[in-house]
């Protein structure tokens, strides 16, 4: 087993809140087990550019309740290509690191695995950061729970407003491929429809529903729609409605990526907690090439290669179900 010495960690792609605590966790554990860490600024692009810094115990005090990530991220098209890896790889031996937390969503895990192949002397271990509630291996991601209460909040003060003006409200939330968000948020708000990428919603369907809640003598209706919903964008799909529903007043909100942004939940700290120091024990004992995640309470450790190709992530059956039965 290859010891290590120095551990960097960087957060990359879409931030979500939870990674500073993750960061937190992951630099005092490590220094707490005899390492030194470094931070590395902005992602695969701060492995390129050599933006890095050395990281005490007081370089993470008072970031629990950050939203966001003190270490910034970005998206960086360099590190997809050898020559990127290359300089990436020769900065870490510069700099004496040979092992990395990488926190972040499938596209971070992509180019962590790819690179931990082609320079297997560097470890890699992975921290599932994405709101989007989408990574094999993992009950939960960092940033999904925050990101649900966010629009959970939004939508109750949407819901006033519609329910003043008998208004029908779209209302669009993020999740890319994924509908976690839009479920979740949909079962806490009372919903009159849920639109799911999982799940196909002929626009026919979608009026016949409506209509009956008109019949029920509804004052507003609120209709959330996951992104990556198959019928199009919000405001096509509101415009289709309109055209056959002239009782309600319609109104589109985008939540957009006010959801990303805010203080983490105090389930996302202890989740960011919980894993960060799980990656660095990991690693201490010998893992690579693989994520910690939260599976039935318990640290569980997943292969990059399952977390990225596997495709039993699916939302809960019963939830959909009962979003149907409980809009009536």
């Amino acid at each position: 087993m290859q010891k290590i010495s120095k551990l960097g960690v960087l957060t990359s792609g879409g931030d979500a809140p939870g990674m500073n605590p993750c960061i937190r966790a992951v630099v005092r554990t490590g220094i707490y087990s005899g390492l030194n860490v470094v931070g590395i600024r902005k992602g695969y692009q701060g492995l390129i550019e050599n933006d890095m810094y050395d990281m005490n115990p007081r370089s993470v005090s008072n970031i629990l309740n950050l939203g966001g990530t003190i270490l910034k991220t970005a998206r960086c098209l360099p590190f997809r290509t050898d020559e990127g890896m290359e300089t990436a790889y020769q900065n870490l031996k510069e700099q004496g690191i040979d092992a990395l937390v990488v926190i972040g969503g499938d596209g971070t895990f992509t180019g962590a695995l790819r690179f931990s192949k082609k320079y297997p002397d560097i470890k890699v271990m992975g921290v599932p950061g994405t709101i989007d509630n989408d990574l094999y291996g993992s009950t939960y991601t960092l940033g999904f729970d925050t990101a649900t209460n966010t629009v959970v909040e939004a939508i109750d003060k949407i819901r006033d407003t519609a329910d003043a003006h008998d208004r029908l409200f779209f209302i669009e939330v993020m999740g890319r491929d994924s509908g976690a968000i839009a479920l979740r948020a949909g079962v806490c708000c009372g919903a009159e429809a849920i639109l799911l990428p999982e799940k196909a919603t002929a626009i026919d369907d979608l009026i016949e529903n409506l209509r009956a809640g008109q019949h029920n003598k509804k004052s507003s209706s609120i209709v959330i729609v996951a992104e990556g919903d198959k019928n199009g964008g919000v405001y096509d799909i509101a415009r289709r409605v309109q055209n056959e529903i002239k009782v309600y007043d319609i109104k589109v909100t985008i939540l957009g990526h006010l959801q990303r942004g805010g203080s983490p939940s105090a389930f996302d700290r202890v989740l960011g907690s919980r894993l960060g120091y799980a990656a660095v024990k990991a690693l201490l004992n010998g893992h690579t090439q693989k994520m910690v995640g939260l599976q039935a309470n318990n640290i569980k450790i997943t292969t990059l290669e399952e977390a990225l190709t596997q495709h039993e992530f699916k939302l809960e059956q019963d939830l959909m179900e009962m979003a149907d039965i409980l809009s009536i």
